[in-house]
Formats: C-alpha cells, sequence, structure tokens
C-alpha cells in the first residue's frame, strides 16, 4: 500500500489511548508452513486485496491461520472518506474484469465454505460496483458450489436499480452495516445518510433476503442511543448483526472516546437477541466478517433441515 493514499481523516491528531487487557490478544503460529503466509502468498499472486489488510482488522493472523479472509472488490480506493475508517480514499483504478475470476479461483484453492465479499464505495461507477459483486458470486459458485457467499455491501445511493444486481446472483447473505448511531452520522460518516442505510437494510430483507448489519462502539455514542439503533435494525428486518469495538487506525483518525467493557457488550447482545434477531456476535474483537460461517451455521442448518 502507498503510505501516501493515506491522507488525514480529522483535523486534529490525538494518539488513542493504551488498550484495556480484554483488547490484548496473543496469538501463535508455527514456525514451518505458516498458514497465514500461505493465504498471503496465494493473494499476492493474484492482485487481489482484502478487507483484512486495507481496513487494518486486528484479527487478520487468526482469520488466515484458518484460511479464512474476506476479499475486496473493485480496487482498494474508496470514493468516500469516513472518520472511522482506515481504507485509502481517493481516485480509483478502473475494475479489473478478470477480478471476479481471480476470486474464484482463490475461494477454490483455499476450499473456503464460506466466503465474503466486501467492496470499497464505487460513486464513480454507475452500478456502485454492483456489477463486479454479481459477477464474483457467479465465478464462486461456478467452482465451488457448495460454498455459501455473503455479501458486505455499500448503500449504492440506495438505488433500487443497483440492488438488484446483486439480488440477481443471489447470495446467501446480504449485509450492510449501518456502523454507527443516528447522532454520529454527520461527525464520522458526513457521506452516508443513517435513514438511508436502514432503507437499504429493510429492502434487502424484503426482497427475502438474509439480512445482516454490523455496529461499532467507541465513537461517543451512549449505551441508550446504541440499543435505540439495534431497535431500528431490528424494525428493518435485519436478522443478524455483529456488534464491536472501533479501534482508532491513525491518530489522525476519529479518537477512540471509549473502550467498551465485555459486559456492556454482553447486555447489547441479550438485548439484541430480545429485539428477536437470529443471530447477535457482540464483543470487543468482533468484526462483520470474524468467524462468518460460524454466525451464519445456526441460520442454514435450519433451513436446510
Amino acid at each position: 500500500m502507498n503510505p501516501l493514499k493515506k491522507k488525514p481523516r480529522t483535523k486534529g491528531y490525538e494518539k488513542a489511548p493504551e488498550k484495556p487487557d480484554w483488547l490484548k490478544v496473543r496469538l501463535r503460529f508455527p514456525m514451518q508452513d505458516d498458514p497465514v503466509e500461505l493465504v498471503r502468498q496465494d493473494l499476492d499472486k493474484k492482485n487481489l486485496h482484502t478487507v483484512c489488510e486495507s481496513a487494518s482488522c486486528p484479527n487478520l493472523n487468526h482469520c488466515w491461520s484458518r484460511k479464512a479472509a474476506t476479499f475486496m472488490l473493485n480496487g482498494d480506493i474508496c470514493t468516500r472518506r469516513c472518520a472511522y475508517c482506515d481504507v485509502a480514499s481517493g481516485r480509483p483504478a478502473r475494475l479489473d474484469p478478470k477480478e471476479p475470476q481471480k476470486i474464484a479461483d482463490s475461494v477454490q484453492r483455499l476450499g473456503l465454505r464460506h466466503a465474503v465479499l466486501t467492496a470499497v464505495n464505487r460513486d464513480d461507477l454507475a452500478d456502485g460496483g454492483a456489477g463486479q459483486f454479481h459477477d464474483t458470486v457467479l465465478a464462486i459458485r461456478a467452482v465451488q458450489p457448495k460454498c455459501k457467499v455473503e455479501v458486505l455491501i455499500p448503500d449504492f445511493k440506495g438505488k433500487p436499480e443497483n440492488l438488484a444486481i446483486i439480488y440477481a446472483a443471489k447470495p446467501d447473505i446480504i449485509n450492510h452495516n449501518i456502523e454507527t448511531v443516528r447522532s454520529l452520522f454527520p461527525v464520522v460518516a458526513k457521506q452516508k445518510k443513517y435513514d438511508l442505510s436502514l432503507q437499504v437494510l429493510q429492502h434487502i430483507a424484503e426482497s427475502g433476503f438474509v439480512c445482516k448489519s454490523g455496529l461499532i462502539l467507541g465513537l461517543g455514542e451512549t449505551v441508550t442511543e446504541a440499543k435505540e439503533c439495534i431497535s431500528d435494525l431490528a424494525n428493518h428486518g435485519v436478522q443478524m448483526l455483529t456488534v464491536g469495538q472501533y479501534l482508532q487506525p491513525t491518530p489522525t483518525h476519529h479518537p477512540v472516546q471509549e473502550y467498551i467493557r465485555p459486559e456492556v457488550f454482553e447486555e447489547l447482545k441479550w438485548y439484541a437477541l430480545d429485539r428477536g434477531f437470529i443471530h447477535v456476535e457482540s464483543g470487543a474483537l468482533v468484526r462483520s466478517s470474524y468467524h462468518a460461517e460460524k454466525q451464519a451455521d445456526p441460520i442454514f442448518s435450519d433451513t436446510e433441515k
């Protein structure tokens, strides 16, 4: 990654506070045949991008050690510039027409049974990049028919015609992250709209797909606001939910306001389950695609009986 692509997200400069013990994870890997390196080599060979690296995910080593990765479509440059996100922003390159097949080949080589596809925002494209999602889902199904495919999509500015392109590929799960509470959208996600995201999620649910969303905490929200957001998601048809801790990528990103204690994550998990969610993952290191295949297992084991 060219460091020049990483531009400051805020005017201030504030170092993140020291992480508490419950956010510190120590991992060990074998000296030979390191599975993390095997995944990295496979991705590098095809010049593929993952949100694991581009968004500085804290679970990269853990997931890659299990040969699981979230593929990022449409390049690694986003047309939006959210204050919390570590994905580079700027003018994206042209789409790689071979990317769908490259990803499908990687899924096959790694023997994945649950593949997650996400993407940068591509507001420069008429379809917002939806076509690349569609083609990649179909390419995976052609080589790995039993692999469940989950897509984590941007809002596509709420355009039904772009969502229809996603639906036509019939992914197993469609995820669109709400990310934060209503009051913080103007602060950390100025190019997004809270109500638009809710409308997109409702459209997904009403179109008959398993609908998933995610919320990150520690940006400055209250527990009451988090519960209101969870209720909004439930009222708009969301069935699966992830709740995790915001980790400030650099001193020029939105500062961490609070490290949320484990008991709060547990409280929000049970609150969400009481609101009717089928499955909830809530914890400091939880991310949208972390153990995604395990999150999906209860749903598909029930539907396949």
